[in-house]
């Protein structure tokens, strides 16, 4: 099946309001409507014929030093698994680096589960974005809601404020 990709800013009802606010003042961000049951990254690349390696995935982070817990999201693609224990958890300078529960992170966003995406997140959140995704031309992302993705440049994720590009992966 073949995705109908239009600019995002022509679509903001397919995304999630945070998600809508930053993609007006960026270029070249895309949206297309899919099958919300076919969000998941496999399923969604098997149905409609993108690649598993052309995908990032939005990871929520929790990390916590001396009874602090802060948050942030980790980009990595969809081939790749975040060193969330080793990396991640070095770079935050945290006792202890973790996936953040699944409600905390739809609450913390405001996005659907599944739909998650570093554009629209908090302001205080750093956005910790892999080599691999920053070097990509064009990576198909969440849109905060499962019914649709974005695509976007790994260029403009790694200009994100915020965003710091590191080797994520392992």
């Amino acid at each position: 099946m073949t995705l109908h990709w239009v600019p995002a800013t022509e679509r903001t009802d397919l995304l999630a309001d945070p998600v809508a606010l930053a993609v007006r003042n960026m270029e070249g961000v895309e949206v297309a409507e899919i099958d919300p049951d076919l969000a998941d990254t496999a399923a969604f690349c098997e149905h409609y014929g993108e690649r598993l390696d052309e995908s990032a995935n939005c990871v929520v982070v929790a990390a916590r030093r001396g009874g602090e817990t802060r948050y942030a999201a980790c980009m990595v693609l969809a081939t790749m698994r975040v060193d969330v224990n080793g990396v991640v958890r070095r770079h935050l300078d945290a006792r202890k680096a973790s996936f953040a529960p699944m409600a905390d992170a739809v609450e913390l966003t405001g996005m659907e589960y599944g739909g998650i995406t570093p554009l629209g997140l908090p302001d205080d959140w750093p956005i910790l974005v892999d080599t691999h995704v920053a070097e990509h031309p064009r990576v198909v992302i969440g849109s905060g809601v499962r019914r649709s993705k974005l695509a976007v440049s790994g260029a403009a994720l790694a200009g994100l404020k915020r965003a710091e590009v590191l080797a994520l992966a392992n």
